[in-house]
């Protein structure tokens, strides 16, 4: 059975005909993001899906306003994004939990900073860490436990922040096959229940079609959008979908598109040719 379609009006991302250059000179200028538009609808989970290298994590860095795009613009709700702002979170690929807190501390930290008190935060992060799997171990620090395990904890924080728009820069790259696996299905499910708007940037296929609502199929440098694809592959999901043949044409798809642009990201004198 589907679960039915978030109601909610707001998270909606529009990256609007974005360039990014680098470099000072002309001589020097380094073209990573050449007119990319594409729009993140609310209440959805849209995946960026490019090879390695293209600029992916350059785009989160705009949408999260840690930098700005040389052309072009981007809006959230219809407002200019120029700078950080607590109606966007990044999840990165490697932990940002602090060592000297315990998972309970570290979850409930934003919520504490911004005045909320202290006892309804743990509260909720308490909830949360129970939702993705970590009951009983709210009092453990970081390195007492694996590495899947903490990315399940990044996620509850960046949560409870409670955010318009999620960003999730790769988040489960560099754990094994099995937890990786166990991770798309615990996010799956928390995005089911909170369906928190979400821009997922990954550079593996299959992580991508499970995981998506649609796919943003990205060039390599210097990056544009190829295609834009909707996944209609009901909700909750299940790994027996990647099996089915609406998954098999939108991976044979994805993986047309994306072939040659991966080896220009082994040969960068054929993206230049």
């Amino acid at each position: 059975m589907m679960t039915q379609r978030s109601t909610k009006s707001y998270g909606h991302c529009v990256v609007d005909a974005v360039g990014k250059v680098y470099g000072a000179t002309e001589d020097e200028a380094e073209i990573v993001l050449k007119d990319c538009t594409f729009d993140v609808p609310a209440g959805s989970l849209t995946v960026l899906l490019g090879p390695s290298g293209c600029g992916k994590s350059t785009l989160v860095n705009l949408i999260a306003g840690y930098d700005k795009p040389t052309l072009g613009r981007i809006t959230l709700d219809g407002a200019p994004v120029s700078a950080p702002g607590v109606d966007r979170i990044v999840v990165f690929q490697e932990t940002a939990l602090f060592p000297w807190m315990t998972l309970l501390d570290n979850v409930a930290y934003g919520p504490i900073q911004t005045g909320r008190p202290r006892r309804e935060a743990e509260q909720e992060a308490s909830e949360l860490l129970r939702a993705v799997g970590l009951a009983g171990f709210q009092d453990r620090y970081p390195s007492q436990i694996s590495g899947g395990m903490q990315r399940r904890a990044e996620v509850a924080r960046a949560l409870i922040t409670r955010p318009k728009l999620m960003l999730m820069d790769e988040p489960f790259r560099g754990l094994d096959h099995m937890s990786r696996g166990l991770m798309q299905e615990y996010y799956l499910k928390l995005f089911d229940e909170h369906r928190t708007t979400t821009l997922f940037v990954t550079s593996e296929i299959d992580e991508a079609i499970f995981l998506a609502d649609r796919l943003v199929i990205l060039s390599y440098k210097p990056t544009v959008v190829q295609t834009v694809i909707d996944v209609p592959l009901p909700r909750p999901r299940n790994f027996q979908m990647l099996t089915s043949s609406t998954y098999g044409q939108i991976k044979d798809q994805a993986l047309g598109l994306l072939y040659d642009e991966a080896l220009k990201a082994f040969d960068p004198g054929k993206a230049a040719a």
